[in-house]
Protein backbone atom coordinates (compact mmCIF):
# COMPACT_ATOMS: atom_id res chain seq x y z
CA UNK A 1 0.00 0.00 0.00
CA UNK A 2 1.09 3.24 -0.87
CA UNK A 3 1.03 6.26 1.53
CA UNK A 4 0.20 9.68 0.20
CA UNK A 5 1.40 11.43 2.89
CA UNK A 6 0.43 15.31 2.23
CA UNK A 7 -3.29 13.99 2.12
CA UNK A 8 -3.95 11.73 5.47
CA UNK A 9 -5.74 13.17 7.99
CA UNK A 10 -4.67 13.88 11.42
CA UNK A 11 -7.00 10.83 12.90
CA UNK A 12 -6.35 8.14 9.54
CA UNK A 13 -4.21 5.89 10.85
CA UNK A 14 -1.67 4.72 8.15
CA UNK A 15 0.47 1.95 8.40
CA UNK A 16 4.45 2.25 9.08
CA UNK A 17 5.49 0.06 6.37
CA UNK A 18 7.73 2.26 3.95
CA UNK A 19 5.73 2.63 0.37
CA UNK A 20 7.25 5.84 -0.79
CA UNK A 21 7.90 9.31 0.66
CA UNK A 22 7.19 12.25 -1.37
CA UNK A 23 9.67 14.84 -1.68
CA UNK A 24 7.89 17.36 -0.18
CA UNK A 25 7.19 15.47 2.68
CA UNK A 26 11.27 14.30 3.02
CA UNK A 27 12.27 18.19 2.59
CA UNK A 28 10.25 18.82 5.36
CA UNK A 29 11.36 15.80 7.39
CA UNK A 30 15.33 17.19 6.74
CA UNK A 31 14.35 20.50 7.67
CA UNK A 32 12.42 19.51 11.09
CA UNK A 33 15.85 17.20 11.82
CA UNK A 34 17.70 20.49 11.03
CA UNK A 35 16.06 22.89 13.20
CA UNK A 36 15.87 19.97 16.21
CA UNK A 37 19.72 19.32 15.72
CA UNK A 38 20.22 23.24 16.29
CA UNK A 39 18.92 23.51 19.56
CA UNK A 40 21.77 21.80 21.04
CA UNK A 41 24.23 24.24 19.58
CA UNK A 42 22.70 27.68 19.83
CA UNK A 43 24.02 28.38 23.18
CA UNK A 44 27.91 28.01 22.56
CA UNK A 45 28.26 31.54 20.79
CA UNK A 46 26.29 33.10 23.35
CA UNK A 47 28.15 31.81 26.81
CA UNK A 48 30.00 35.04 26.89
CA UNK A 49 27.07 37.30 26.56
CA UNK A 50 25.14 34.92 28.69
CA UNK A 51 27.67 35.02 30.83
CA UNK A 52 27.92 38.80 30.84
CA UNK A 53 23.92 38.97 32.24
CA UNK A 54 23.95 36.67 35.01
CA UNK A 55 27.91 38.17 36.12
CA UNK A 56 29.38 34.55 36.11
CA UNK A 57 32.42 33.61 34.71
CA UNK A 58 33.23 30.77 31.93
CA UNK A 59 32.96 27.74 34.32
CA UNK A 60 29.95 28.28 35.27
CA UNK A 61 28.33 29.60 32.27
CA UNK A 62 29.45 26.27 30.35
CA UNK A 63 27.36 24.59 32.21
CA UNK A 64 24.69 25.41 29.64
CA UNK A 65 26.95 23.51 26.92
CA UNK A 66 27.31 20.30 29.36
CA UNK A 67 23.41 20.06 30.01
CA UNK A 68 22.74 20.22 26.24
CA UNK A 69 25.25 17.48 25.89
CA UNK A 70 23.69 15.21 28.74
CA UNK A 71 19.92 16.05 28.25
CA UNK A 72 20.58 14.82 24.11
CA UNK A 73 22.40 11.56 25.22
CA UNK A 74 19.35 10.80 28.37
CA UNK A 75 17.13 11.69 25.38
CA UNK A 76 18.70 8.95 22.84
CA UNK A 77 18.61 6.45 25.64
CA UNK A 78 14.72 6.91 26.90
CA UNK A 79 12.75 8.80 24.38
CA UNK A 80 14.27 7.82 20.25
CA UNK A 81 13.26 3.96 21.82
CA UNK A 82 9.41 5.06 22.19
CA UNK A 83 9.31 5.43 18.03
CA UNK A 84 8.86 1.63 18.25
CA UNK A 85 6.66 1.64 21.39
CA UNK A 86 3.55 4.08 20.14
CA UNK A 87 2.62 6.50 17.23
CA UNK A 88 5.87 8.68 16.12
CA UNK A 89 4.02 11.06 14.91
CA UNK A 90 3.08 11.97 17.64
CA UNK A 91 6.10 11.71 19.62
CA UNK A 92 7.35 13.99 17.21
CA UNK A 93 4.68 16.41 17.87
CA UNK A 94 4.48 16.22 21.98
CA UNK A 95 8.91 16.67 21.73
CA UNK A 96 8.57 19.38 19.38
CA UNK A 97 5.81 21.63 21.69
CA UNK A 98 7.96 20.38 24.69
CA UNK A 99 11.26 22.18 23.13
CA UNK A 100 9.25 25.32 22.04
CA UNK A 101 7.89 25.81 25.80
CA UNK A 102 11.59 25.51 27.31
CA UNK A 103 12.47 27.51 24.48
CA UNK A 104 10.46 29.90 25.76
CA UNK A 105 11.38 29.43 29.53
CA UNK A 106 15.03 29.53 28.41
CA UNK A 107 13.89 33.12 26.81
CA UNK A 108 12.65 34.66 30.01
CA UNK A 109 15.21 32.75 32.23
CA UNK A 110 15.94 34.79 35.10
CA UNK A 111 19.01 33.14 36.31
CA UNK A 112 21.53 30.96 35.24
CA UNK A 113 20.22 28.01 37.44
CA UNK A 114 16.79 28.09 35.09
CA UNK A 115 18.40 28.60 31.67
CA UNK A 116 20.56 25.86 32.67
CA UNK A 117 17.21 23.82 33.61
CA UNK A 118 14.96 24.43 30.67
CA UNK A 119 18.62 23.93 28.63
CA UNK A 120 18.74 20.28 29.72
CA UNK A 121 14.98 19.84 28.67
CA UNK A 122 15.11 21.16 25.23
CA UNK A 123 18.06 19.21 24.50
CA UNK A 124 16.30 16.03 25.87
CA UNK A 125 13.46 16.49 23.85
CA UNK A 126 15.48 17.48 20.74
CA UNK A 127 15.85 13.58 19.58
CA UNK A 128 13.15 14.44 17.28
CA UNK A 129 15.91 14.83 15.16
CA UNK A 130 17.32 11.06 15.40
CA UNK A 131 13.36 10.25 15.31
CA UNK A 132 12.69 12.15 11.61
CA UNK A 133 15.69 10.33 10.11
CA UNK A 134 14.34 6.91 11.24
CA UNK A 135 10.89 8.15 10.49
CA UNK A 136 11.41 8.96 6.90
CA UNK A 137 13.64 5.90 6.49
CA UNK A 138 10.35 3.78 7.58
CA UNK A 139 8.20 5.63 4.99
CA UNK A 140 10.36 5.14 2.22
CA UNK A 141 11.04 2.17 -0.18
CA UNK A 142 13.78 0.22 0.23
CA UNK A 143 15.00 0.94 -2.96
CA UNK A 144 14.85 4.58 -1.97
CA UNK A 145 16.16 4.47 1.28
CA UNK A 146 20.19 5.82 1.04
CA UNK A 147 18.45 8.61 -0.63
CA UNK A 148 16.14 9.82 1.43
CA UNK A 149 18.45 8.70 4.72
CA UNK A 150 21.07 10.94 3.05
CA UNK A 151 18.80 13.89 2.23
CA UNK A 152 17.10 14.21 6.26
CA UNK A 153 21.02 14.13 7.05
CA UNK A 154 21.59 17.00 5.22
CA UNK A 155 18.93 18.56 7.03
CA UNK A 156 20.44 17.76 10.68
CA UNK A 157 24.31 18.81 9.29
CA UNK A 158 23.54 22.29 7.68
CA UNK A 159 21.33 22.37 11.01
CA UNK A 160 24.37 22.06 13.08
CA UNK A 161 26.66 24.06 11.07
CA UNK A 162 24.11 26.96 10.77
CA UNK A 163 22.80 27.40 14.34
CA UNK A 164 26.23 28.78 15.87
CA UNK A 165 26.38 31.53 12.93
CA UNK A 166 22.50 32.07 12.88
CA UNK A 167 23.28 32.59 16.85
CA UNK A 168 25.60 34.72 17.13
CA UNK A 169 24.63 37.10 14.23
CA UNK A 170 21.19 37.00 15.94
CA UNK A 171 22.33 37.58 19.67
CA UNK A 172 24.57 40.77 18.15
CA UNK A 173 21.37 42.17 16.68
CA UNK A 174 18.97 42.04 19.27
CA UNK A 175 20.46 40.03 22.44
CA UNK A 176 20.84 36.37 23.47
CA UNK A 177 17.40 36.09 24.75
CA UNK A 178 16.24 36.46 21.21
CA UNK A 179 17.80 33.42 20.09
CA UNK A 180 15.83 31.54 22.51
CA UNK A 181 12.75 33.24 21.34
CA UNK A 182 13.04 33.12 17.95
CA UNK A 183 14.16 29.32 18.03
CA UNK A 184 10.91 28.26 20.20
CA UNK A 185 8.44 30.02 17.37
CA UNK A 186 9.92 28.38 14.84
CA UNK A 187 9.81 25.32 16.63
CA UNK A 188 5.99 25.64 17.02
CA UNK A 189 5.28 25.98 14.10
CA UNK A 190 7.32 23.23 12.74
CA UNK A 191 5.22 20.90 15.56
CA UNK A 192 1.61 22.48 14.15
CA UNK A 193 3.12 21.33 10.56
CA UNK A 194 3.87 18.31 11.67
CA UNK A 195 0.93 17.31 13.53
CA UNK A 196 -1.29 18.47 9.65
CA UNK A 197 1.06 16.55 7.09
CA UNK A 198 2.97 13.10 9.02
CA UNK A 199 1.07 10.35 8.45
CA UNK A 200 0.21 8.21 11.85
CA UNK A 201 2.74 5.66 12.29
CA UNK A 202 2.36 3.29 14.92
CA UNK A 203 5.39 1.47 16.63
CA UNK A 204 4.91 -2.65 16.65
CA UNK A 205 6.25 -3.34 19.66
CA UNK A 206 3.92 -5.22 21.94
CA UNK A 207 6.37 -5.34 25.00
CA UNK A 208 6.40 -2.70 28.25
CA UNK A 209 8.59 0.22 28.35
CA UNK A 210 11.39 -0.99 30.22
CA UNK A 211 11.77 -4.06 28.07
CA UNK A 212 11.88 -1.95 25.37
CA UNK A 213 14.85 -0.35 26.78
CA UNK A 214 15.97 -3.30 28.22
CA UNK A 215 16.02 -5.01 24.27
CA UNK A 216 18.46 -2.24 22.88
CA UNK A 217 21.65 -3.83 24.29
CA UNK A 218 20.15 -7.44 23.07
CA UNK A 219 20.18 -5.48 19.47
CA UNK A 220 23.99 -5.34 19.59
CA UNK A 221 24.80 -8.37 21.48
CA UNK A 222 22.42 -9.93 18.16
CA UNK A 223 23.22 -8.17 15.25
CA UNK A 224 26.97 -8.15 14.43
CA UNK A 225 26.16 -5.51 11.18
CA UNK A 226 25.33 -3.25 14.03
CA UNK A 227 28.57 -3.78 15.82
CA UNK A 228 30.69 -2.95 12.83
CA UNK A 229 28.94 0.10 12.11
CA UNK A 230 28.34 1.35 15.22
CA UNK A 231 32.42 1.13 15.59
CA UNK A 232 32.69 2.90 12.42
CA UNK A 233 30.52 5.80 13.47
CA UNK A 234 32.35 5.79 16.94
CA UNK A 235 35.58 5.91 15.27
CA UNK A 236 33.80 8.84 12.78
CA UNK A 237 32.91 11.28 15.52
CA UNK A 238 35.78 11.11 17.22
CA UNK A 239 37.80 12.32 14.53
CA UNK A 240 35.53 14.71 13.63
CA UNK A 241 35.10 16.24 17.11
CA UNK A 242 39.08 16.01 17.38
CA UNK A 243 38.84 18.98 14.32
CA UNK A 244 36.55 21.14 16.20
CA UNK A 245 37.85 20.86 19.44
CA UNK A 246 41.41 22.02 18.83
CA UNK A 247 41.09 23.79 14.76
CA UNK A 248 40.11 27.47 17.38
CA UNK A 249 43.26 27.03 19.10
CA UNK A 250 44.91 26.69 15.66
CA UNK A 251 43.64 29.75 13.94
CA UNK A 252 43.60 31.92 17.15
CA UNK A 253 47.48 31.48 17.10
CA UNK A 254 50.04 32.52 14.52
CA UNK A 255 49.98 32.43 11.35
CA UNK A 256 46.54 32.85 11.32
CA UNK A 257 45.30 34.74 14.46
CA UNK A 258 42.27 34.72 13.38
CA UNK A 259 39.17 36.37 16.14
CA UNK A 260 36.07 34.65 17.00
CA UNK A 261 33.92 35.80 14.25
CA UNK A 262 36.23 34.49 11.65
CA UNK A 263 36.85 31.06 13.51
CA UNK A 264 32.94 30.65 13.68
CA UNK A 265 32.68 31.62 10.24
CA UNK A 266 34.97 28.80 8.76
CA UNK A 267 33.10 26.29 10.50
CA UNK A 268 30.88 26.71 7.59
CA UNK A 269 33.37 25.19 5.15
CA UNK A 270 32.18 21.90 6.15
CA UNK A 271 28.72 22.48 4.46
CA UNK A 272 30.10 20.34 1.73
CA UNK A 273 29.19 17.22 3.94
CA UNK A 274 25.83 18.09 3.10
CA UNK A 275 26.65 16.98 -0.66
CA UNK A 276 28.35 13.96 0.43
CA UNK A 277 25.00 12.96 2.74
CA UNK A 278 23.80 12.93 -0.94
CA UNK A 279 25.63 10.56 -2.92
CA UNK A 280 26.38 8.54 0.11
CA UNK A 281 22.23 7.93 0.20
CA UNK A 282 22.81 6.98 -3.21
CA UNK A 283 25.41 4.81 -2.84
CA UNK A 284 23.84 2.80 -0.18
CA UNK A 285 20.61 2.18 -2.28
CA UNK A 286 22.90 0.52 -5.40
CA UNK A 287 24.14 -1.37 -2.48
CA UNK A 288 27.72 0.01 -2.55
CA UNK A 289 28.35 -0.53 1.05
CA UNK A 290 32.12 -1.71 1.25
CA UNK A 291 33.54 0.24 -1.35
CA UNK A 292 31.95 3.09 -0.64
CA UNK A 293 33.14 2.31 3.03
CA UNK A 294 36.55 2.40 1.58
CA UNK A 295 36.27 5.11 0.15
CA UNK A 296 35.17 7.82 2.59
CA UNK A 297 37.28 6.31 5.31
CA UNK A 298 40.33 6.48 3.18
CA UNK A 299 39.13 10.41 2.32
CA UNK A 300 39.36 11.15 6.71
CA UNK A 301 42.66 9.39 6.61
CA UNK A 302 44.05 11.77 3.66
CA UNK A 303 42.14 14.64 4.73
CA UNK A 304 44.36 14.81 8.19
CA UNK A 305 47.54 14.49 6.03
CA UNK A 306 46.36 17.70 4.27
CA UNK A 307 45.98 19.28 7.61
CA UNK A 308 49.33 18.44 9.01
CA UNK A 309 50.42 20.47 5.89
CA UNK A 310 49.46 23.84 7.62
CA UNK A 311 52.44 25.15 8.65
CA UNK A 312 53.57 28.12 6.61
CA UNK A 313 50.35 29.83 6.21
CA UNK A 314 49.29 27.35 4.10
CA UNK A 315 45.48 27.76 4.51
CA UNK A 316 44.62 26.43 1.30
CA UNK A 317 45.88 22.73 2.74
CA UNK A 318 43.73 23.06 5.99
CA UNK A 319 40.46 24.22 4.12
CA UNK A 320 40.93 21.17 1.76
CA UNK A 321 41.43 19.23 4.67
CA UNK A 322 38.03 20.60 6.51
CA UNK A 323 36.23 19.92 3.34
CA UNK A 324 37.47 16.42 3.06
CA UNK A 325 36.90 14.97 6.32
CA UNK A 326 33.38 16.58 6.66
CA UNK A 327 32.64 14.83 3.37
CA UNK A 328 34.05 11.71 4.58
CA UNK A 329 32.42 11.71 8.53
CA UNK A 330 29.07 12.91 6.74
CA UNK A 331 29.01 10.05 3.60
CA UNK A 332 30.20 6.98 6.65
CA UNK A 333 27.45 8.43 8.88
CA UNK A 334 24.44 8.53 6.15
CA UNK A 335 26.07 4.72 5.08
CA UNK A 336 26.05 3.32 8.05
CA UNK A 337 22.59 4.41 9.12
CA UNK A 338 21.10 2.97 5.57
CA UNK A 339 22.81 -0.26 6.30
CA UNK A 340 21.51 -0.68 9.76
CA UNK A 341 18.03 0.38 8.65
CA UNK A 342 18.10 -2.84 6.41
CA UNK A 343 18.47 -4.80 9.52
CA UNK A 344 15.11 -5.07 11.44
CA UNK A 345 12.28 -2.67 10.52
CA UNK A 346 10.46 -3.61 13.57
CA UNK A 347 13.14 -2.09 15.81
CA UNK A 348 14.12 0.83 13.80
CA UNK A 349 14.38 3.53 16.78
CA UNK A 350 16.03 1.13 18.65
CA UNK A 351 18.92 0.53 16.44
CA UNK A 352 19.29 4.14 16.19
CA UNK A 353 19.72 4.73 19.54
CA UNK A 354 22.33 1.56 19.77
CA UNK A 355 23.82 3.17 16.74
CA UNK A 356 23.70 6.68 18.28
CA UNK A 357 24.94 5.88 21.73
CA UNK A 358 27.97 4.88 20.36
CA UNK A 359 28.97 7.14 17.81
CA UNK A 360 28.33 10.03 20.73
CA UNK A 361 30.52 8.27 22.91
CA UNK A 362 32.90 8.41 19.98
CA UNK A 363 32.32 11.86 19.96
CA UNK A 364 33.61 12.11 23.51
CA UNK A 365 36.29 10.27 23.43
CA UNK A 366 37.74 12.33 20.00
CA UNK A 367 37.20 15.39 21.96
CA UNK A 368 39.04 14.41 25.06
CA UNK A 369 41.89 13.05 22.90
CA UNK A 370 42.01 16.02 20.60
CA UNK A 371 42.32 18.13 23.92
CA UNK A 372 44.91 16.30 25.58
CA UNK A 373 47.19 15.68 22.28
CA UNK A 374 47.22 19.32 21.48
CA UNK A 375 48.07 20.28 25.11
CA UNK A 376 50.98 17.84 24.73
CA UNK A 377 52.46 17.94 20.98
CA UNK A 378 50.28 20.79 19.53
CA UNK A 379 48.12 20.31 16.34
CA UNK A 380 50.71 17.58 14.78
CA UNK A 381 49.37 15.66 17.82
CA UNK A 382 45.58 16.60 16.98
CA UNK A 383 46.82 15.48 13.14
CA UNK A 384 48.30 11.96 14.74
CA UNK A 385 45.26 10.86 16.31
CA UNK A 386 42.69 11.48 13.87
CA UNK A 387 44.89 9.93 11.31
CA UNK A 388 45.49 6.64 13.76
CA UNK A 389 41.86 6.67 14.48
CA UNK A 390 40.75 6.86 10.28
CA UNK A 391 43.93 4.05 9.58
CA UNK A 392 42.40 1.56 11.99
CA UNK A 393 39.29 1.99 10.61
CA UNK A 394 39.82 1.52 6.97
CA UNK A 395 42.02 -1.53 7.98
CA UNK A 396 38.94 -2.93 9.68
CA UNK A 397 36.95 -2.19 6.68
CA UNK A 398 39.46 -3.22 4.10
CA UNK A 399 39.83 -7.23 6.10
CA UNK A 400 35.89 -7.36 6.33
CA UNK A 401 35.59 -6.60 2.70
CA UNK A 402 38.13 -9.80 2.15
CA UNK A 403 36.48 -11.82 4.48
CA UNK A 404 33.28 -10.66 2.83
CA UNK A 405 34.32 -11.70 -0.29
CA UNK A 406 35.51 -15.06 0.34
CA UNK A 407 32.40 -16.01 2.18
CA UNK A 408 30.03 -15.19 -0.47
CA UNK A 409 32.22 -17.26 -2.83
CA UNK A 410 31.96 -19.83 -0.50
CA UNK A 411 28.14 -19.85 -0.53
Amino acid sequence: MTITQETVRPAAAVPAAGGGISSRLATICAVTAGFSAANIYYAQPLLTAIGSTFHVGSAAVSLVVTAGTVGFTLGMATLVPLGDLMDRRRLAVTLLSIVALFQLVAAGAPSLAVLIGAALVVATASVVSPLMVAFAATLSAPEDRGRVTGKVMSGVLIGILLARTAGGLLSSAAGWRSVYLVSAVLVLGLAVLLRRVLPIARGEAQISYPKLLASVPKLLVEEPTLRLRSAFGFVSLAGFNALWTSIAFLLAGAPYHYGTALIGLFGLVGAVGAIAARITGRAADRRLDRPATAGLLALVLISWGLMALHGGGWLWALVAGVVLLDFGVQGMQVMNLAIIYRLRPEVRSRLTTAYMTIYFLGGAAGSAASGTAYALWGWDGVCAVGAGLAGVALVISLVEAVIGRRTAVAD
